[in-house]
């Protein structure tokens, strides 16, 4: 188990780490049971063997995420994590592309005091 989350600016950080670092596990530590999100081709997805999977995919691109955080409002035990995001991945055909977004994402904290994810949604409001 990973160590509590106490501060939910931290979540995009640690997301990106555990993903360049090819910790698929690591990853989905950080979302809540139950968690969802939209994937960038727009697909939703939800539970932890879906989030799995695409976590996988991700790490097996080769994907090398960059996060900037723009924006961490909090209230009522949620959080709104709107945060400026590069991704550089193996296309393909093999190219190496870097596709950029900006993410509403949406964490909770649970009873324990450690925030978690329960959206991602990388493509923002497109």
């Amino acid at each position: 188990m990973s160590p509590a989350v106490t501060d939910p600016a931290a979540l995009p950080v640690l997301f990106q780490n555990a993903l360049n670092a090819g910790d698929v596990d690591g990853v989905l530590a950080l979302f809540a049971p139950g968690a969802g999100m939209r994937t960038v081709s727009g697909e939703q997805i939800a539970g932890a063997e879906e989030l799995r999977t695409e976590i996988a995919g991700t790490v097996a691109a080769h994907g090398r995420l960059t996060n900037a955080s723009r924006h961490t409002l909090v209230g009522a035990e949620t959080a709104l994590l709107v945060t400026d995001w590069t991704m550089e991945i193996d296309g393909p055909g093999g190219e190496r592309i870097a596709p950029t977004g900006t993410t509403a994402n949406i964490a909770h904290r649970d009873a324990a005091g450690s925030w978690r994810f329960t959206l991602l949604n990388p493509l923002g409001t497109a």
